[in-house]
């Protein structure tokens, strides 16, 4: 049951991060193609990264803690779902703070439309 410790830690970041899509209306899922250009850069270059590290021997995986099935080069898919799960819970935090404070930071189709849906003065 070990070999499942890498993917129970994903799985519970998405759940702890979850309800803020639904609650917090943060619509990080529904915006998929923005969704996947943030998190496409650092899936690639960090595979890239544990690639190079895995081959040269500056570390490895324990593998009671990882299933054995290997993604490419080494790397496990436990470590391809790492760079995948932590950029989208940590997106779904911004867009929640972001969405609770009211903070606009220029991507918003109108920062005084946005404004009249949170209440806040103009």
């Amino acid at each position: 049951m070990a070999q499942y410790s890498y993917f129970g830690v994903l799985v519970a970041c998405l759940l702890g991060t979850a309800w803020l899509e639904i609650l917090l209306r943060t619509r990080v899922y529904r915006r998929s193609i923005r969704l996947i250009l943030a998190i496409f850069p650092v899936l690639i270059i960090f595979s890239c990264w544990d690639a190079y590290a895995v081959s040269a021997g500056h570390w490895t995986f324990d593998p009671h803690f990882v299933t054995g099935w290997i993604a490419y080069f080494g790397i496990p898919v436990e470590e391809i779902f790492f760079f995948t799960v932590i950029p989208i819970c940590s997106i779904l935090t911004l867009e929640a703070v972001r969405s609770a404070k009211g903070w606009i930071v220029g991507d918003e189709i109108s920062g005084i439309e946005i404004r009249r849906e949170n209440g806040a003065k103009q």
